[in-house]
């Protein structure tokens, strides 16, 4: 493995999927490790230090929810070779189950995606691609065009620090992981306005390419977006059916 070879930890109990994610995964160019049960999952990303998580909701020990809460509450800790710290490790979500309740649960613990079974390797390899590139991305910086000191996006009682990355509404801080950040940053950027699924799939998501994935893409968005209403507010974000979503302007 070289020095600048990104680490993925493959975390999913059924060994012939776990095998064939990790074979694909290494022919893209990535180091994988694999974890076939929670704790040793958790013991694996906190020694290991990941650059990704590719993690099955089903596991034996404790499951794959638990695993997430458990690696995202850990200390930020940078490895040598310039990985992710662990504690802002991103996180793709594998689940069998359509229950949206499900979905939601694990977006609310750190994942900032996922993919329901069965899934092509090529929708998971384009998923993994696009989260590197965000996690890739240098830090907040400030706005000029918010047109507010530090960094700051203010929308009637919304306030968003892009450099410290906190949020709060109404004087009330709310706790979001990163891909719900940078989704209320879109959204606050250009209120009221109307962004299309497709667009905030490309820019926040960095999904270049739909083909064959328009359905999963649209559920990932409505998702994180409910993730959004219920931790700042349903009133916040409005739905324009068919199109998209819009950040309204409450005071």
């Amino acid at each position: 493995m070289t020095s600048n070879q990104r680490r993925i930890l493959v975390v999913e109990d059924e060994r012939t999927i776990a095998e064939s994610v990790a074979a694909r995964l290494r022919a893209e160019g990535f180091a994988v490790d694999l974890a076939y049960d929670g704790p040793t999952a958790v013991t694996k990303a906190q020694a290991g230090r990941p650059d990704l998580v590719v993690l099955d909701v089903m596991l034996p020990g404790f499951d794959g929810l638990e695993v997430c809460r458990r690696i995202q509450a850990a200390p930020a800790v940078r490895g040598e070779n310039g990985s992710a710290p662990v504690g802002s490790v991103p996180v793709l979500m594998l689940t069998a189950r359509g229950d949206e309740t499900d979905l939601l649960v694990g977006l609310a613990v750190g994942a900032d995606d996922y993919l329901t079974k069965p899934f092509s390797m090529r929708e998971l390899t384009a998923r993994v691609h696009a989260l590197l590139r965000r996690a890739g991305r240098a830090g907040p910086e400030p706005d000029p065009s918010s047109g507010v000191p530090g960094g700051s996006i203010v929308v009637g009682d919304l306030e968003i620090n892009r450099t410290e990355r906190r949020v709060r509404r109404a004087g009330v801080e709310a706790h979001l992981t990163p891909t719900e950040f940078d989704l209320l940053v879109h959204l606050a950027r250009r209120p009221r306005a109307v962004l299309p699924r497709e667009r905030l799939l490309a820019e926040v998501w960095g999904w270049a390419d739909l083909t064959g994935t328009r359905a999963a893409g649209t559920r990932t968005v409505d998702s994180h977006v409910k993730a959004l209403r219920r931790k700042l507010g349903a009133d916040l974000i409005r739905t324009v059916h068919g199109v998209g979503y819009a950040l309204e302007e409450r005071r």
